[in-house]
């Protein structure tokens, strides 16, 4: 038995894990000493659960005509809910951004203007970007024979997770606030905006719902959100413990229970098409519940992560992910559509293109992953330089890139 074959792909492997391990110590020597790798590795995980969510909750029918349409493997398993409890990690993400910002803002030279200004602008040029790129394909794919059913249905999908980036923008703006909430209050600081979204909750669930007006759910949106970003500017304050974060688990796992057990809140954290109600369109009691419970925990382990990101082999990718953070967020619905899209067209592929009803589509579904994984990686090798400064964009260009995104976001909305 020859064992040629063996023992190249062997020097092959370990060739390949040498350059690997060269590559994770060139960049573990690069990282500054007082990177908070904590934090680093925090925001990477919360960021990663944005597309394994909705690659794994989102699905598609097909119509008599070829045409994709949303639909969500929820629907039929309700016991999949418990997965949204681990994947809805925007709680983190805005904690993490809150205990960030606080330390950029304290370091700005600038004024607090111009400090907003270029956060602002890192946030909104991978948006422009995407929008814009989308605007040029969609004709495009129409003449190709894509359906106007499809694009609409891609065009909701690159869209939706894009709701965040305007929130975030709007809690960055309210930092100087938060910052002297946090120097006055501590953690509690935190307290009135979970008060305010329970007093909402109970108006529009409560005995008065009747006489409720439905747009009173939008006044939840900038407390449901600010609150986990309050937490990470007071701990980045210095003003949250280990003995705050034990009460933002326990109040916050106790508080979840609650709500699900004893007010019948829905169990799922994103939305299941046909429901009566959802917890994150606008955020719900349950949302903040979820988010103190993962705050807590986040804090407590911080000491724990930082030792684990020590090691080069783990802190590499972490460093690679949010380099590209905005590339993700922006791009990984994109990346499904570009293997959902040419399959519409072969027919009903298991966990692709067929409905998300059976516990075979989970299973396929499962096996997609990895190849939504690929094709992100493939679109982010062009995509990223939208993160960049866009220092060779004449002001033409933007402009057009402007007209294009509103172009965009008038048919994805369904305006047009």
């Amino acid at each position: 038995m020859s064992t040629t074959g063996t023992t190249g792909t062997t020097g092959t492997t370990t060739r390949a894990l040498a350059r690997l391990r060269r590559t994770a110590g060139r960049i573990d020597a690069k990282t500054p000493a007082h990177r908070d790798r904590a934090i680093d590795g925090l925001r990477a995980l919360a960021l990663l659960a944005v597309p394994t969510g909705h690659w794994l909750l989102g699905g598609f029918t097909l119509d008599s005509d070829g045409a994709l349409h949303n639909a969500s493997p929820l629907s039929a398993f309700g016991g999949l809910a418990p997965a949204s409890w681990l994947l809805q990690m925007l709680g983190i993400f805005f904690l993490v951004g809150g205990y960030a910002s606080v330390l950029s803002f304290r370091r700005r030279t600038g004024s607090t203007r111009a400090w907003l200004g270029g956060r602002i602008a890192r946030l909104g040029r991978p948006v422009l970007g995407v929008t814009a790129v989308w605007a040029l394909a969609a004709p495009v794919l129409y003449a190709a024979g894509v359906p106007q059913a499809t694009l609409r249905t891609g065009a909701t999908l690159v869209i939706q997770p894009l709701w965040f980036v305007g929130v975030y923008v709007a809690v960055t703006a309210l930092t100087p606030y938060c910052v002297q909430a946090a120097r006055r209050l501590g953690g509690w600081a935190a307290a009135p905006l979970l008060a305010s979204v329970a007093v909402v909750d109970f108006l529009r669930y409560g005995p008065f719902a009747d006489s409720v007006p439905g747009w009173l759910a939008l006044v939840n949106i900038l407390p449901g959100w600010l609150f986990a970003y309050q937490l990470g500017v007071s701990w980045g304050e210095g003003r949250i413990g280990r003995r705050g974060a034990w009460l933002l688990l326990a109040g916050g796992g106790a508080l979840f229970a609650a709500l699900l057990t004893l007010f019948h809140y829905p169990a799922s954290m994103v939305g299941v098409p046909g429901a009566a109600r959802t917890n994150s369109h606008p955020p719900s009691l349950l949302v903040l519940a979820l988010a103190a419970a993962q705050s807590g925990a986040a804090i407590l382990l911080r000491d724990r992560l930082a030792r684990l990101l020590a090691r080069p082999l783990l802190w590499a990718p972490v460093v690679v992910i949010n380099l590209c953070a905005m590339t993700i967020l922006c791009w990984h619905q994109t990346a499904m559509l570009a293997a959902a899209v040419p399959a519409s067209f072969v027919g009903g592929l298991a966990g692709l293109t067929t409905a998300p009803d059976s516990a075979g589509w989970i299973l396929a579904r499962l096996a997609w992953m990895p190849v939504f994984a690929a094709l992100l990686v493939g679109i982010a090798r062009y995509a990223r330089r939208f993160e960049q400064p866009w220092t060779r964009a004449t002001a033409v260009r933007r402009t057009v890139a402007g007209l294009l995104a509103a172009g965009f976001a008038v048919f994805a909305l369904g305006l047009a």
